[in-house]
Protein backbone atom coordinates (compact mmCIF):
# COMPACT_ATOMS: atom_id res chain seq x y z
CA UNK A 1 0.00 0.00 0.00
CA UNK A 2 1.17 3.63 -0.62
CA UNK A 3 1.72 6.01 1.64
CA UNK A 4 -0.67 8.05 0.20
CA UNK A 5 -3.85 5.18 0.35
CA UNK A 6 -2.39 4.65 3.96
CA UNK A 7 -3.35 8.00 5.16
CA UNK A 8 -6.45 7.82 2.96
CA UNK A 9 -7.17 5.21 5.20
CA UNK A 10 -6.01 6.68 8.44
CA UNK A 11 -8.07 9.18 8.11
CA UNK A 12 -11.20 7.66 7.28
CA UNK A 13 -10.63 5.19 10.40
CA UNK A 14 -10.01 7.81 12.90
CA UNK A 15 -12.31 10.83 11.40
CA UNK A 16 -15.11 9.31 13.63
CA UNK A 17 -13.34 10.40 16.85
CA UNK A 18 -14.48 14.07 17.83
CA UNK A 19 -10.88 14.97 18.63
CA UNK A 20 -9.36 13.89 15.22
CA UNK A 21 -12.13 15.58 13.15
CA UNK A 22 -11.08 18.66 15.01
CA UNK A 23 -7.52 18.47 14.13
CA UNK A 24 -8.08 17.56 10.51
CA UNK A 25 -10.50 20.09 10.34
CA UNK A 26 -8.01 22.78 11.74
CA UNK A 27 -5.16 21.34 9.68
CA UNK A 28 -7.44 22.04 6.09
CA UNK A 29 -8.01 25.29 7.68
CA UNK A 30 -4.06 25.99 8.01
CA UNK A 31 -3.70 24.23 4.61
CA UNK A 32 -6.09 27.25 2.90
CA UNK A 33 -4.97 29.74 4.58
CA UNK A 34 -1.36 28.89 3.04
CA UNK A 35 -2.67 28.20 0.04
CA UNK A 36 -4.29 31.85 0.03
CA UNK A 37 -0.55 33.42 1.53
CA UNK A 38 0.32 31.24 -1.41
CA UNK A 39 -1.94 33.07 -4.46
CA UNK A 40 -1.53 36.23 -3.13
CA UNK A 41 3.02 36.12 -3.07
CA UNK A 42 2.18 34.45 -6.67
CA UNK A 43 -0.10 37.59 -7.64
CA UNK A 44 1.88 40.09 -6.70
CA UNK A 45 5.04 38.20 -8.72
CA UNK A 46 2.94 37.83 -11.76
CA UNK A 47 2.31 41.68 -11.43
CA UNK A 48 5.61 42.48 -11.03
CA UNK A 49 7.00 40.84 -13.80
CA UNK A 50 4.19 42.36 -15.58
CA UNK A 51 5.06 45.56 -14.52
CA UNK A 52 8.43 45.42 -15.32
CA UNK A 53 7.89 44.09 -18.82
CA UNK A 54 5.77 47.25 -19.53
CA UNK A 55 8.51 49.28 -18.77
CA UNK A 56 10.64 47.83 -20.42
CA UNK A 57 8.37 48.00 -23.71
CA UNK A 58 7.92 51.79 -22.62
CA UNK A 59 11.52 52.24 -22.81
CA UNK A 60 12.09 50.49 -26.28
CA UNK A 61 9.05 51.72 -28.12
CA UNK A 62 8.51 54.96 -26.96
CA UNK A 63 11.76 56.71 -25.21
CA UNK A 64 10.67 59.74 -26.06
CA UNK A 65 7.58 59.64 -24.50
CA UNK A 66 5.59 61.46 -27.27
CA UNK A 67 1.90 59.61 -28.83
CA UNK A 68 2.19 58.20 -31.86
CA UNK A 69 -1.07 57.73 -33.26
CA UNK A 70 -4.05 58.69 -33.28
CA UNK A 71 -6.15 62.29 -33.08
CA UNK A 72 -3.64 63.58 -30.62
CA UNK A 73 -0.43 62.10 -32.19
CA UNK A 74 2.12 64.26 -31.74
CA UNK A 75 1.30 65.22 -27.94
CA UNK A 76 4.24 64.94 -25.51
CA UNK A 77 3.56 62.93 -22.38
CA UNK A 78 4.52 62.17 -18.71
CA UNK A 79 5.25 58.77 -17.35
CA UNK A 80 3.23 58.44 -14.76
CA UNK A 81 -0.65 57.82 -15.91
CA UNK A 82 -3.11 58.45 -13.73
CA UNK A 83 -6.43 55.76 -13.03
CA UNK A 84 -5.10 54.03 -16.46
CA UNK A 85 -2.45 52.53 -18.35
CA UNK A 86 -0.05 54.30 -20.48
CA UNK A 87 1.09 52.43 -23.59
CA UNK A 88 -1.96 52.77 -24.74
CA UNK A 89 -1.92 56.11 -24.46
CA UNK A 90 1.49 56.31 -26.58
CA UNK A 91 0.64 54.02 -29.07
CA UNK A 92 -2.39 56.43 -29.60
CA UNK A 93 -4.97 53.06 -29.47
CA UNK A 94 -6.66 54.42 -26.50
CA UNK A 95 -10.08 54.60 -25.97
CA UNK A 96 -9.49 53.81 -30.19
CA UNK A 97 -13.49 53.03 -30.29
CA UNK A 98 -13.77 56.86 -29.66
CA UNK A 99 -11.82 58.21 -32.26
CA UNK A 100 -14.68 58.61 -35.29
CA UNK A 101 -16.33 60.67 -32.79
CA UNK A 102 -13.72 62.87 -31.77
CA UNK A 103 -12.84 63.48 -35.06
CA UNK A 104 -15.79 64.96 -35.71
CA UNK A 105 -15.78 67.00 -33.06
CA UNK A 106 -12.44 68.51 -34.28
CA UNK A 107 -14.67 69.77 -37.13
CA UNK A 108 -17.51 71.22 -34.85
CA UNK A 109 -15.25 74.12 -33.84
CA UNK A 110 -16.56 74.34 -30.36
CA UNK A 111 -16.08 77.37 -28.44
CA UNK A 112 -15.39 75.25 -24.97
CA UNK A 113 -14.21 71.83 -24.41
CA UNK A 114 -14.98 70.63 -20.51
CA UNK A 115 -13.29 67.50 -19.07
CA UNK A 116 -15.03 66.22 -16.00
CA UNK A 117 -12.47 63.65 -14.70
CA UNK A 118 -9.57 64.22 -16.33
CA UNK A 119 -7.13 62.17 -14.49
CA UNK A 120 -3.93 63.01 -15.70
CA UNK A 121 -5.07 65.32 -18.74
CA UNK A 122 -5.22 63.31 -22.06
CA UNK A 123 -8.26 64.71 -23.39
CA UNK A 124 -7.33 67.80 -21.92
CA UNK A 125 -4.77 68.74 -23.48
CA UNK A 126 -5.20 66.75 -26.54
CA UNK A 127 -8.22 68.77 -27.31
CA UNK A 128 -6.52 71.60 -27.08
CA UNK A 129 -3.74 70.84 -29.23
CA UNK A 130 -6.36 69.51 -31.35
CA UNK A 131 -8.86 72.87 -31.63
CA UNK A 132 -6.31 75.42 -30.70
CA UNK A 133 -9.98 78.34 -30.58
CA UNK A 134 -11.26 76.54 -27.71
CA UNK A 135 -11.27 77.31 -23.87
CA UNK A 136 -10.83 73.77 -22.41
CA UNK A 137 -11.40 73.13 -18.57
CA UNK A 138 -10.77 70.59 -16.68
CA UNK A 139 -12.10 68.95 -13.78
CA UNK A 140 -10.60 66.30 -10.90
CA UNK A 141 -11.30 65.83 -7.49
CA UNK A 142 -7.73 64.10 -6.97
CA UNK A 143 -4.77 66.37 -6.20
CA UNK A 144 -2.49 64.36 -7.60
CA UNK A 145 -4.43 64.06 -10.90
CA UNK A 146 -5.13 67.66 -10.64
CA UNK A 147 -1.02 68.28 -10.44
CA UNK A 148 -0.09 65.62 -13.10
CA UNK A 149 -3.07 67.53 -15.72
CA UNK A 150 -1.38 71.06 -14.97
CA UNK A 151 2.12 68.88 -15.50
CA UNK A 152 1.21 67.82 -19.33
CA UNK A 153 -0.77 71.27 -19.30
CA UNK A 154 3.34 72.86 -19.24
CA UNK A 155 5.07 70.18 -20.80
CA UNK A 156 2.50 70.85 -24.27
CA UNK A 157 2.65 74.47 -23.93
CA UNK A 158 -1.29 75.09 -23.58
CA UNK A 159 -1.00 76.92 -20.30
CA UNK A 160 -3.36 79.72 -22.26
CA UNK A 161 -6.39 77.97 -22.39
CA UNK A 162 -6.19 74.71 -19.87
CA UNK A 163 -8.06 75.67 -16.64
CA UNK A 164 -7.84 72.75 -14.47
CA UNK A 165 -10.51 72.94 -11.20
CA UNK A 166 -11.52 70.06 -8.65
CA UNK A 167 -15.29 69.33 -8.09
CA UNK A 168 -17.43 69.79 -11.36
CA UNK A 169 -21.07 69.90 -9.62
CA UNK A 170 -23.97 71.23 -10.79
CA UNK A 171 -22.66 74.51 -9.76
CA UNK A 172 -19.36 74.70 -11.14
CA UNK A 173 -20.88 73.67 -14.52
CA UNK A 174 -23.44 75.96 -15.05
CA UNK A 175 -20.94 78.85 -14.25
CA UNK A 176 -18.90 78.19 -17.28
CA UNK A 177 -18.52 80.27 -20.15
CA UNK A 178 -19.51 77.53 -22.47
CA UNK A 179 -19.97 79.87 -25.37
CA UNK A 180 -22.72 79.35 -28.32
CA UNK A 181 -21.58 75.56 -28.61
CA UNK A 182 -19.59 73.63 -26.11
CA UNK A 183 -18.31 70.11 -25.91
CA UNK A 184 -18.62 68.40 -22.54
CA UNK A 185 -16.62 64.81 -21.93
CA UNK A 186 -17.43 63.06 -19.36
CA UNK A 187 -15.41 59.99 -17.24
CA UNK A 188 -16.21 61.00 -13.72
CA UNK A 189 -16.88 57.00 -12.11
CA UNK A 190 -20.31 56.91 -11.92
CA UNK A 191 -21.12 60.51 -10.45
CA UNK A 192 -22.48 61.08 -14.20
CA UNK A 193 -25.27 59.30 -13.16
CA UNK A 194 -26.35 62.42 -10.30
CA UNK A 195 -24.85 65.24 -12.63
CA UNK A 196 -27.12 64.88 -15.86
CA UNK A 197 -30.64 64.73 -14.67
CA UNK A 198 -33.27 66.28 -16.62
CA UNK A 199 -32.10 69.67 -15.04
CA UNK A 200 -28.98 69.85 -16.53
CA UNK A 201 -30.09 68.18 -19.71
CA UNK A 202 -32.26 71.34 -20.75
CA UNK A 203 -29.13 73.00 -19.74
CA UNK A 204 -26.97 72.08 -22.21
CA UNK A 205 -29.72 71.07 -24.32
CA UNK A 206 -27.82 73.51 -26.99
CA UNK A 207 -24.17 71.76 -26.37
CA UNK A 208 -22.96 67.94 -26.90
CA UNK A 209 -21.35 65.55 -24.52
CA UNK A 210 -19.24 62.47 -24.78
CA UNK A 211 -20.14 60.42 -21.47
CA UNK A 212 -18.64 57.47 -20.07
CA UNK A 213 -21.03 54.93 -18.48
CA UNK A 214 -19.94 53.10 -15.40
CA UNK A 215 -22.86 50.66 -15.26
CA UNK A 216 -20.82 47.97 -13.59
CA UNK A 217 -20.90 50.68 -10.42
CA UNK A 218 -24.43 51.56 -10.47
CA UNK A 219 -26.33 49.50 -13.37
CA UNK A 220 -28.84 51.89 -13.65
CA UNK A 221 -26.66 54.90 -14.78
CA UNK A 222 -27.25 54.36 -18.49
CA UNK A 223 -30.65 54.50 -17.66
CA UNK A 224 -30.82 57.65 -15.91
CA UNK A 225 -29.32 58.84 -18.74
CA UNK A 226 -30.75 57.41 -21.00
CA UNK A 227 -33.81 58.90 -19.54
CA UNK A 228 -32.61 62.36 -18.81
CA UNK A 229 -31.28 62.82 -22.41
CA UNK A 230 -34.26 61.55 -24.22
CA UNK A 231 -36.18 65.03 -25.25
CA UNK A 232 -32.67 67.18 -25.64
CA UNK A 233 -30.05 64.46 -27.47
CA UNK A 234 -29.88 61.76 -30.10
CA UNK A 235 -28.25 59.48 -28.29
CA UNK A 236 -25.45 57.05 -30.22
CA UNK A 237 -23.88 54.42 -28.38
CA UNK A 238 -20.53 53.04 -28.34
CA UNK A 239 -19.26 49.80 -26.67
CA UNK A 240 -15.50 49.04 -25.90
CA UNK A 241 -13.49 46.53 -27.38
CA UNK A 242 -12.36 43.43 -25.55
CA UNK A 243 -8.56 43.43 -25.05
CA UNK A 244 -7.83 40.34 -26.61
CA UNK A 245 -9.50 41.44 -30.01
CA UNK A 246 -7.67 44.68 -29.85
CA UNK A 247 -4.30 42.40 -29.89
CA UNK A 248 -5.79 40.09 -32.95
CA UNK A 249 -7.20 43.02 -34.98
CA UNK A 250 -5.49 45.62 -34.25
CA UNK A 251 -2.16 47.11 -36.75
CA UNK A 252 0.38 49.47 -35.70
CA UNK A 253 3.29 50.07 -37.08
CA UNK A 254 5.16 49.48 -33.73
CA UNK A 255 3.51 46.28 -32.93
CA UNK A 256 4.51 43.99 -35.93
CA UNK A 257 7.31 42.43 -34.40
CA UNK A 258 5.95 41.43 -31.25
CA UNK A 259 3.81 37.86 -30.64
CA UNK A 260 0.05 38.05 -29.89
CA UNK A 261 0.52 38.07 -25.98
CA UNK A 262 3.31 40.85 -26.07
CA UNK A 263 0.64 42.74 -27.90
CA UNK A 264 -2.41 42.47 -26.01
CA UNK A 265 0.32 43.64 -22.66
CA UNK A 266 0.73 46.70 -24.74
CA UNK A 267 -2.60 47.32 -26.08
CA UNK A 268 -4.46 46.01 -22.43
CA UNK A 269 -6.64 48.56 -20.70
CA UNK A 270 -7.59 46.25 -18.43
CA UNK A 271 -10.96 47.20 -18.38
CA UNK A 272 -13.60 45.79 -15.38
CA UNK A 273 -15.81 44.57 -18.51
CA UNK A 274 -17.22 46.05 -21.76
CA UNK A 275 -17.75 49.34 -21.34
CA UNK A 276 -20.25 51.88 -22.99
CA UNK A 277 -20.17 55.84 -23.94
CA UNK A 278 -22.91 58.20 -25.29
CA UNK A 279 -21.93 60.37 -27.69
CA UNK A 280 -25.00 62.87 -27.08
CA UNK A 281 -25.92 65.68 -30.00
CA UNK A 282 -27.96 68.69 -29.11
CA UNK A 283 -31.24 67.74 -31.20
CA UNK A 284 -31.46 71.51 -31.67
CA UNK A 285 -27.99 72.17 -33.21
CA UNK A 286 -28.75 69.06 -35.15
CA UNK A 287 -32.46 70.49 -36.30
CA UNK A 288 -30.50 73.96 -37.52
CA UNK A 289 -27.70 72.02 -39.31
CA UNK A 290 -30.40 70.23 -41.11
CA UNK A 291 -32.13 73.74 -42.03
CA UNK A 292 -29.46 74.75 -42.89
CA UNK A 293 -28.35 71.94 -45.63
CA UNK A 294 -31.56 72.60 -46.84
CA UNK A 295 -31.97 75.73 -47.78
Amino acid sequence: MGLKEFGKNFVARTAKYPAALRLYKLSGQIAQGLGQVYGHAHYTLELGERDERLRNLTRELFPDLVVSNGPFAGMRWIAQPFGSVLLPKLLGSYESELHPALEEAFREHYDTVVDIGCAEGYYAVGMALRMPAARIYAFDTDPHAIRLCNQLVRLNGVEARVHVGELCDEAALRSLPLGERALIISDCEGYEGLLFDHSMAAFLADHDLIVEVHDFIDIETSIKLRDAFRDTHEIHSIKSIDDIQKAHTYRFSQLEKYDAKTRWLILSERRPGIMEWFVLKSKIRMREASLVSAS
